[in-house]
């Protein structure tokens, strides 16, 4: 220790010091004096630990003199002291780091005295202080801690009851608050391919000046730690170039991407299977990466992947809710427009008839049925053609699902266009709810356009469509839908004259008739008639409750003799009406006037059928709807029957045709 001066206030000051140091010597304080002028007059060897700077270096000098840095932080409290003559106490003083020094400086507590001579003068103030530097780092990271342990129990509670829509833009923005808080580069959220192996970004936060990540990493690129996530394990590392040589791939691949620093990736896993991974990388420096925040940070990790699996489940229960609602409005579709097909169903279980022209069709729907090309149906009114189409269906691999039938001309032509091909709710007035078509009902089956030739021109080219793209749309959608259905077309029609006069469009017609059949009229067929009555008797029967053991053979022929004008159809009908008058076990079938039937061979088709509409209409008393009127009796639907009479010219102030 330095020799003692004789001033009284020398050796007042050292006296005070000895004082000071033997009451603060338990613990770790420096102790310093400083004399009015503010010159250090002693110092304790502790204090020199705490500023680093020897003890001989401090006497005699101003703080200004001996440490620059010192001087900006403790001069200030040392004046305060001396001018307002008290204590000044400072719990957390920060102290700039010296010359030469890194890092961002220290913390004291200080604690500063006037020191008073006997008579009350202040003759200095001593300067009392403690290092806290290392406890207030201690505090700050508990307070981080901390902070962090909130943000994590914020973004865990985020995550609850979520809505899926809202997983992946909670993920972005958790990833965006890991990034700030802790100052990492960036942040990204990777899933794992299943089949490929591959690494597929999925979500991504990025500090400002970051490039962000590459979508895909194939399996490839990064083949250790690639094998890595798979087996579930975490990989860290502070220094890029401290990898050892088995991850020379991996180090190739962090240079190509701007230059990582530092890197760590968590795997993560859901019910023993690893769905992907989170990456958390610095550029600028190196990052440690301590087990608490690693374990930490994959709690977080969890909670995203949970929260994904959740949303991929909830996309797949979604995806399977969608495909049962379309099965369900397909079968309730199928349910609808099977209603009016049921009596179909029943009525013959093959078509009847051993003639040439029917034994030739027959051929060509054998021929035909197995495979899934467009076939068109030509014959006149009644012949057949549905059981033909029918026929088909049942015998092609669709045979599985219902035939969906559509009568082109029983549907006005304002819902035809919603009937075949379905409709928005809103699409048009009235459109309360959603409705599938009938091309959706027919989906992996068979759609059956009776009487083709009736659609409006705007909607052949809709049907070109479906047929030659396999797609079409909803009224009031623009979104495509796939039809796979198999078309059958049938027509009464020449649909070759209708295409010359333009009525018809030429296109559509080539596209259906990929296979024609033509099914024969009754009139080509006569010696089918016993066949088809005896079989219409036994179903009526079974229907009645009526048995019939013969019928008359002069009655059979005189039915073989009737020109047939409305083939099949008018014979059911008259069969329908012997069976309802038949009293016993002969049935007697009314035939009409055998002037009119002899001579109306000669008529033109339209002709034929004019006649034999006029006659249904005489004996209804040209009533047209109800019961037992005018299209009920020719198995028509009112709307048809209308379309037909406006057709051939029929009105009230006609008479039937007459042989000349």
């Amino acid at each position: 220790m330095p020799q003692r001066r004789s001033l009284p206030d020398t050796e007042f000051l050292l006296d005070k010091f000895e004082r000071l140091e033997r009451l603060f010597a338990p613990a770790p304080f420096g102790v310093c004096v400083f004399d009015a002028e503010l010159r250090c007059r002693q110092v304790n060897g502790r204090m020199a630990q705490i500023d680093g700077l020897p003890v001989e270096l401090h006497l005699g000098r101003t703080l200004g003199e001996a440490a620059p840095e010192l001087a900006l932080a403790l001069e200030p409290i040392l004046e305060r002291v001396l001018r307002e003559k008290t204590p000044v106490f400072d719990w957390g003083l920060d102290i700039p780091p010296g010359p030469g020094e890194a890092g961002p400086g220290r913390t004291w507590q200080s604690c500063c005295y006037p020191l008073r001579g006997k008579d009350g003068t202040v003759l200095g103030a001593s300067l009392v202080v403690q290092d806290v530097s290392e406890r207030k780092r201690e505090e700050a990271a508990q307070v981080k801690l901390l902070r962090f342990e909130a943000l994590l129990s914020t973004l865990s509670a985020t995550f609850i009851n979520l809505p899926v829509s809202e997983v992946d833009r909670k993920i972005v923005q958790g990833l965006q608050k890991i990034v700030e808080f802790l100052g990492f580069d960036r942040s990204t959220a990777w899933r794992l391919d299943r089949e490929s192996g591959a690494m597929v970004c999925t979500h991504s936060y990025e500090a400002p000046g970051i490039e962000p990540p590459p979508a895909i990493l194939p399996a490839g690129l990064v083949p250790v730690w690639n094998a890595m996530v798979k087996r579930d394990e975490i990989f860290k590392i502070s220094d890029i170039d401290e990898m050892p040589d088995e991850f020379q791939r991996e180090k190739v691949y962090c240079k190509q991407l701007g230059g990582i620093r530092s890197i760590m990736f968590i795997p993560a896993s859901v019910a023993g299977e690893v769905v992907g991974f989170i990456t958390f990388v610095s550029y600028s420096v190196k990052r440690s990466w301590p087990d608490d925040l690693t374990q930490r940070l994959r709690m977080v990790w969890d909670i995203f992947a949970n929260a994904l699996e959740r949303k991929s489940a909830d996309q797949k229960m979604q995806k399977a809710l969608a495909e049962i609602q379309v099965l369900k409005e397909r079968l309730e579709a199928e349910n609808f427009y099977l209603r009016d097909q049921i009596r179909l169903d029943n009525e013959y279980d093959e078509i009847i008839g051993n003639s040439g022209g029917i034994r030739k069709a027959l051929l060509r729907v054998e021929q035909v049925a197995p495979t899934d090309s467009t076939v068109l149906i030509f014959g006149e009114t009644g012949t057949g053609k549905e059981l033909i189409a029918r026929a088909i269906h049942n015998l092609s691999p669709r045979r599985a699902r219902p035939m969906i039938k559509v009568n082109c001309a029983a549907l006005p032509a304002a819902l035809i266009e919603s009937e075949l091909f379905g409709h928005e709710k809103g699409a048009f007035t009235g459109a309360q709810a959603r409705q599938i078509g009938r091309f959706e009902a027919a989906e992996g089956s068979t759609i059956f356009l009776d009487e083709v030739g009736e659609l409006p021109l705007e909607l052949q080219a809709k049907l070109l469509r479906v047929i030659q793209e396999g797609q079409f749309e909803r009224l009031g959608s623009t979104r495509p839908i796939t039809a796979n259905a198999r078309v059958i077309a049938a027509t009464n029609r020449d649909l070759t004259r209708e295409v010359k006069e333009r009525t018809f469009r030429e296109d559509l017609y080539y596209r259906l008739n990929v296979f024609p059949i033509h099914v024969p009229p009754l009139r080509e067929r006569l010696e089918d008639i016993p066949l088809l009555v005896w079989g219409m008797v036994e179903e009526f029967g079974r229907s009645f409750g009526k048995t019939i053991e013969r019928i008359p053979k002069k009655n059979l022929e005189s039915l073989a003799h009737y020109p047939w004008p409305g083939n099949i159809r008018e014979l059911r009908n008259m069969v329908e009406r012997a069976m309802i008058l038949s009293n016993g076990p002969t049935l007697v079938i009314d035939v009409p006037e055998g002037h009119a039937a002899a001579n109306v061979a000669t008529l033109g088709i339209e002709d034929v059928e004019r006649f034999h509409i006029l006659q249904v209409l005489e004996r209804t008393g040209w009533r047209v709807r109800g019961r037992n009127g005018a299209a009920e009796l020719l198995r028509l639907k009112p709307t048809t029957l209308d379309s037909r009479m406006k057709k051939l010219g029929i009105k009230k102030a006609s008479a039937p045709l007459e042989p000349a």
